[in-house]
């Protein structure tokens, strides 16, 4: 028997009935307009995950990777409000974070990083994580990921 690899379309791991089926039609070239104040044109912002109290004041944008685009990669947005903070947690795939808005930090294997204007970091595979903004102002990056990933273990 061959098993179908499911690509996951969002943080929280959960496909919405709407995405089960999309067809080759939707992979079409698009561009999505810079609206200002870290926002783009068709893109919803969401909650960085949909359940789990592990986590604090996050929203997330998926640029590339939920309208029907089959890269390898997903590309997303996330903004961290000051004292906010993502799940401590690790998996199998990698992660590249490349900062631009603000200044925040991200503890890997016991480092801390701080992150500003187009810094960028790779997160390599099983490593525990966290991304976090201790300041005053918005803290954004870009995210790139796998398009075919791991569910992440939380570990704390």
């Amino acid at each position: 028997m061959i098993k179908k690899n499911k690509t996951p379309v969002s943080c929280d791991w959960q496909k919405k009935p709407s995405e089960e089926k999309r067809t080759t039609k939707e992979n079409k070239s698009r561009l999505y307009r810079y609206k200002g104040g870290f926002r783009w044109k068709g893109i919803k912002t969401e909650r960085y995950k949909q359940t789990g109290f592990d986590w604090s004041d996050i929203a997330r944008q998926t640029l590339i990777g939920n309208c029907g685009e089959t890269p390898k990669f997903h590309l997303r947005y996330f903004e961290i409000a000051p004292a906010g903070y993502s799940s401590f947690e690790m998996h199998k795939h990698e992660h590249v974070v490349i900062g631009i808005n603000g200044k925040g930090e991200c503890v890997v294997n016991k480092k801390r990083y701080r992150i500003g204007f187009l810094d960028t970091l790779y997160i390599e595979p099983c490593a525990p994580h966290q991304l976090r903004n201790p300041y005053e102002e918005p803290f954004g990056f870009f995210c790139i990921v796998n398009a075919r990933r791991d569910k992440p273990k939380i570990l704390r």
